[in-house]
């Protein structure tokens, strides 16, 4: 087995988490509320684009970037339907993550309910539980350095999660806008006070989170091939929560750092204990950190928020 190329899978398949829980972090450091309907944003994207490039011959390159504004898009109903509401209303921190899971069922529901409808239709063969893109759309060739097979379309799905992941961190460290969210996530009153509008600060930071979501769906696809009505739900979500808890709640460059590493650690798992463990090391790695080190990698960055 060699080593390296396996770590190597393991970054691959750590980019597409990071930039899932990147999202996930991003409105926990503005609002101090987990948005769970993350994950149905993360399938929708994915659905969408299989839609587009399945039954209408959108290409990927084409296909992606309209997914992403869908999935902002979900973003601006998110927090306009489920979390201004109640944020007004002065609910209690309770009240969003309910009022998130419930529209990501609705969301679920609907996708699995459109299977069979219009551009979001699914064709599976009877007993199938999920689809893939078809052949073709993403480049399939391999490159190839020593003994390590570095596939094109991974290696192009790492650099475009490390390329976002860095614009993402100027922004918010190094832009008037960051400092507007940094403000609103310190204190809202104050930041009200100083003329920043909270309410357009906060519905940006949800559809800048959502379109994360949105563009990790559309690369989840790609590169593990792997579509379905739950792929959200079941592959990702608590892989989510666990990088950010590993990375440090509310620390951005804790969550993209957890998230290569919990694609490694996990991929390391599955080659040496079995496909039965694999589902068990996000939340085994997430119990030992609350036990070991509850703030996180990078706990002591947490008051910063964002």
């Amino acid at each position: 087995m060699n080593v390296l190329q396996q770590l190597l899978n393991g970054v691959f398949l750590g980019s597409v988490y990071a930039l899932f829980a990147v999202g996930y972090t991003l409105v926990f450091g503005v609002l101090d509320v987990l948005n769970l309907a993350h994950s149905a944003v993360f399938t929708a994207a994915a659905v969408f684009a299989f839609g587009l490039i399945a039954y209408h011959q959108v290409p990927i390159w084409a296909a992606a970037p309209l997914a992403i504004v869908v999935a902002g898009l979900l973003g601006v109903v998110i927090e306009l339907a489920t979390l201004r509401p109640l944020r007004r209303r002065g609910a209690p921190g309770i009240a969003p993550l309910i009022s998130t899971i419930g529209l990501a069922l609705a969301l679920v529901a609907l996708i699995e309910q459109s299977r069979s409808h219009g551009l979001l239709r699914f064709v599976w063969r009877e007993g199938a539980n999920s689809v893939r893109f078809p052949p073709g759309t993403v480049p399939d060739r391999t490159w190839h350095l020593g003994s390590i097979a570095l596939p094109e379309d991974k290696v192009a799905i790492l650099v475009v999660s490390l390329a976002l992941t860095a614009m993402l961190w100027f922004v918010v460290q190094r832009t008037q806008a960051g400092r507007a969210m940094r403000a609103v996530a310190e204190n809202p009153t104050a930041a009200r006070l100083l003329g920043i509008d909270v309410d357009r600060v906060v519905l940006l930071t949800v559809v800048a989170s959502s379109a994360l979501a949105g563009l990790a769906g559309v690369l989840y696809g790609a590169a593990i091939g792997d579509i379905s009505p739950y792929i959200g739900r079941d592959q990702v979500e608590l892989r989510g929560l666990a990088v950010i808890v590993l990375g440090g709640v509310g620390s951005i460059t804790g969550s993209i750092l957890a998230g290569y590493l919990l694609g490694v650690i996990e991929l390391l798992a599955l080659l040496t204990l079995g496909t039965n463990v694999r589902a068990a090391v996000a939340f085994a790695a997430l119990f030992l950190m609350l036990v070991v080190r509850p703030q996180g990698l990078l706990g002591r960055r947490v008051r910063d928020r964002v």
